[in-house]
């Protein structure tokens, strides 16, 4: 009998475990009132903010096109580019220390991939009902009646992205216009392309990644170990009481038990976003949301246990044992008493500034094409182009004058009208007797005001003398 081997293939080992679905449970508490409390307040100056009007315009836009920023009563220009400068340290200076108090509290409650992930979960669950529901229908076989509640959902998170990401762009681009030539399908090129992306971006990350974003993509989970140390409050489970974590009756007494609090029903597992196991210490995952304090606190009382097995804390006043005033005074540490004095001064600064913001912006540019030229009568001319911005919302007539030079005459018109927030060129001719100053270059100050003397810009230039 002959015997023919048989070769086996050997089979290629998946290196990486496949991603599990994370269904995460609703739940109830202050916590999870607070979450949606920043939700409604978010959602409604995004979507509201567009929509209103200072005077005859939208009250906050960003004109690419026309090169103007409007906030509210401020028209702003590329060259007030330092605002944001500001308003950018400032935000990264409020993160670093809402971090050193707490933690991720931007993640678990402003985020917008949180606030958009709780509303599209909200969407599902309305659709396709709580954990257990959605579980089991995405188990089931093909359906009617799955295909019909998944094409639902699909279209109402469609719905909302598409809303979302027009109203992206209604800050860009005048949002009342934009709905007209949406309707008319009169939109331009760029604008529906913004749309789609926005929209995209909206319905993918927080109706299929989710807390993929958090864990993998967020490169804050990464460097948020560099701003935490022991004295950050994070959403933290008691090991020294919940230890030995095991199941018990309702009525059992617990202190004839040899085991801690700690029911081990996983519901802070279940309602967790990530999906992690917050008994398991401190995780670059957690978002610090606090769901699992939330249904951790509901599941003591039905125990009649004192609540706060997973509660804000630090890992000093965990350790230690401290009271919450104890705690209090360690989270107030010089640290964040620095963080909390520099955002102060920034802000009161940058407030300041916009106060005292001169309404209106000059420019010199001297004609480059005739550095100087003799003309009749004897005199030498010089010709500048002067770009005059009236930041303000009404129209400005504004006078020129020109000191330096004894003798130099303005021969091009001295009074200038630009409408509300609008930007002119205007050419000025400067003229002086031919050998009354030295050859040479000569400084001069152009003077631009308005009629009333409130605002006045003083830019220097030169005078040139051909030899």
């Amino acid at each position: 009998m002959k015997v023919i081997p048989i070769t086996v293939e050997p089979q290629e080992e998946s290196l990486y475990e496949a991603q599990k679905k994370v269904y995460p449970r609703s739940v109830n508490g202050p916590f999870a009132r607070w979450r949606w409390g920043f939700v409604a307040l978010t959602q409604l100056v995004f979507y509201g903010l567009p929509w209103l009007e200072w005077g005859q315009r939208q009250a906050v836009l960003f004109d690419l096109g026309a090169r103007r920023f409007y906030l509210a009563g401020y028209v702003l220009y590329p060259q007030d580019f330092i605002y944001l400068t500001g308003l950018l340290v400032v935000s990264a200076l409020s993160l670093f220390l809402f971090t050193a108090v707490a933690g991720r509290l931007w993640c678990g409650f402003t985020c917008p991939q949180t606030v958009y992930t709780e509303i599209f979960l909200w969407i599902e669950r309305k659709v396709e009902g709580d954990r257990i529901a959605r579980m089991r229908l995405d188990g089931e076989p093909f359906s009617l009646e799955k295909l019909v509640k998944k094409c639902f959902k699909h279209l109402l998170w469609i719905a909302l992205a598409m809303w979302t990401g027009f109203t992206f762009v209604g800050y860009f681009s005048p949002i009342r216009d934009l709905g007209l030539d949406f309707l008319q399908t009169r939109m331009g090129s760029w604008e529906v392309f913004w749309v789609v992306f926005y929209a995209s971006a909206t319905y993918g990350n927080a109706g299929f990644l989710r807390e993929q974003v958090c864990k993998y993509m967020c490169p804050y989970a990464r460097f948020q170990g560099a701003m935490f140390d022991r004295d950050t409050m994070i959403v933290s489970y008691d090991e020294a009481r919940g230890e030995p974590r095991g199941s018990r009756s309702r009525h059992a007494d617990l202190s004839t038990l040899a085991l801690g609090s700690c029911i081990d029903c996983t519901l802070c597992v279940q309602v967790c976003p990530t999906g992690i196991d917050i008994r398991q210490g401190l995780q670059y995952e957690c978002i610090g949301c606090a769901a699992c304090a939330d249904v951790c606190d509901t599941v003591m009382d039905k125990m009649n246990y004192p609540r706060g097995l997973i509660r804000f804390s630090t890992q000093n006043a965990m350790a230690g044992g401290w009271s919450t005033r104890q705690m209090w005074l360690r989270v107030m540490r010089p640290r964040v008493l620095v963080y909390s004095a520099v955002l102060l001064a920034l802000g009161a600064g940058l407030a300041w500034s916009l106060a005292v913001r001169q309404p209106l912006k000059v420019d010199v540019v001297r004609d480059r094409a005739a550095m100087s030229r003799l003309v009749a009568g004897g005199k030498l001319e010089n010709v500048y182009r002067l770009q005059v911005m009236n930041a303000t919302e009404q129209p400005q007539r504004y006078r020129i004058s020109v000191t330096g030079l004894a003798g130099l005459a303005l021969v091009s018109g001295a009074q200038l009208d630009v409408g509300p927030a609008e930007s002119r060129w205007v050419p000025v001719r400067l003229q002086l007797a031919d050998g009354s100053v030295a050859p040479g270059s000569h400084p001069i100050e152009f003077s631009i005001g308005d009629a009333r003397a409130e605002s006045v810009v003083n830019e220097a230039s030169v005078f040139l003398v051909p030899r």
